[in-house]
């Protein structure tokens, strides 16, 4: 399966998770070695994860 990255490898500070593809360094570091499973399950995160970074960074 293709990894979700997007070279955009930033870590967002409050949630932790990278800014680009939304995983946390943890699900980085597994991706290569996780099951198919697994990395679906990780990938249908993202979505809610990459939405609540982006409402995190709109001004007030």
């Amino acid at each position: 399966m293709e990894s979700p990255c997007q070279k955009i490898c930033s870590i967002d500070e409050p949630s932790g998770l990278c800014v680009g593809c939304g995983r946390s360094l943890s699900e980085i570091g597994e991706w290569a070695s996780a099951t198919p499973d697994r990395q679906r399950e990780i990938l249908s995160l993202l979505p809610a994860r990459m939405h609540d970074i982006g409402s995190n960074k709109r001004p007030s």
